[in-house]
């Protein structure tokens, strides 16, 4: 969801950029973060934005520079004078203030030009309805940069987040390889605590008893589930133009079972291999906060 895009459009008095940002939200939260877009121009704007980039946290900009005449905005005289003469006024009804003489004008009018209402209210920037049309193509300009912004890092982001699934894949196919180890270890364990208790149990009601017991460490179910959740991860993220919110979900589906390999490992290589891939999922999960 993070972008950016800028362009510009060149109206009559001056050129006006716009710019665009977009970062991780779960839904269009649209700051318009300027004063010069007509109030009429808002709701339009915003459904444009949302239309186009669907999610994040998306800043609006707006700003204008003048140029020629209109680069310079002109006095009001008349409020210019108006506070001069109250100034003057004022310091001389004040005790122990006398009006300025002609070395002091240059500092009190400098002074006055800072106050408000100085510079003419007629703006330069003011978008008219005549100058809509090259705005709102240079907004769409600027959204069509973002989005191409965008395509570039979800081309990065995909690499990566399928390059991950597949390990975790991998590394399930690691744990296959251990599970007849770990039934041999358990078998040995068990075993060895008969012996020193000096039991000697009956050998076929120890192996069924070994069955019962494996069967609850059983991770035939997760390992296929897994697999089912990495599968459909890789066609949602395929398949769907705006799969971020359901890649979350399967995410999470996905966490499940590799958690409870975990709590049935009762294999310190296995144990290991889970750890690993959690560790993967957990950068899926973070960078599954970027897709859409």
């Amino acid at each position: 969801m993070t972008g950016y895009g800028k362009a510009e459009a060149q109206l009559a008095g001056g050129k006006l950029t716009v710019e665009i940002r977009s970062l991780n939200g779960k839904s269009a939260d649209i700051n318009v973060k300027t004063p010069l877009l007509p109030k009429e121009k808002d709701i339009p704007v915003r459904k444009k934005l949302a239309e186009r980039l669907q999610r994040g946290t998306i800043d609006f900009f707006l700003s204008f520079e003048a140029s020629g005449a209109d680069a310079v905005r002109p006095l009001n005289t008349e409020a210019v004078k108006a506070y001069y003469t109250q100034i003057l006024s004022l310091r001389r009804e004040l005790p122990g203030f006398t009006a300025p003489g002609d070395e002091d004008n240059s500092e009190l009018l400098a002074s006055i030009l800072r106050l408000p209402d100085i510079v003419d209210a007629k703006r330069a920037d003011a978008i008219t309805d005549e100058d809509w049309p090259a705005v709102e193509k240079a907004i769409d300009e600027a959204l069509d940069h973002l989005v191409a912004f965008r395509s570039q890092e979800g081309a990065v982001l995909y690499k990566d987040v399928t390059g991950r699934v597949r390990t975790i894949l991998d590394l399930y196919d690691e744990i296959e390889t251990l599970e007849v180890e770990r039934i041999e270890t358990v078998k040995a364990r068990l075993l060895k605590n008969l012996e020193d208790l000096q039991q000697k149990p009956d050998p076929a009601r120890f192996e069924q008893e070994l069955i019962f017991y494996l069967e609850k460490y059983d991770i035939n179910e997760e390992k296929v589930r897994l697999r089912q959740h990495c599968r459909y991860f890789m066609e949602t993220i395929d398949g769907e133009p705006y799969p971020g919110k359901k890649l979350g979900f399967i995410i999470q589906e996905m966490g499940r079972e590799i958690n409870t390999t975990g709590s049935k490992a009762n294999h310190a290589g296995i144990q290991k291999l889970v750890v690993r891939m959690k560790d993967e999922l957990e950068k899926i999960r973070e960078q599954s906060m970027n897709i859409l």
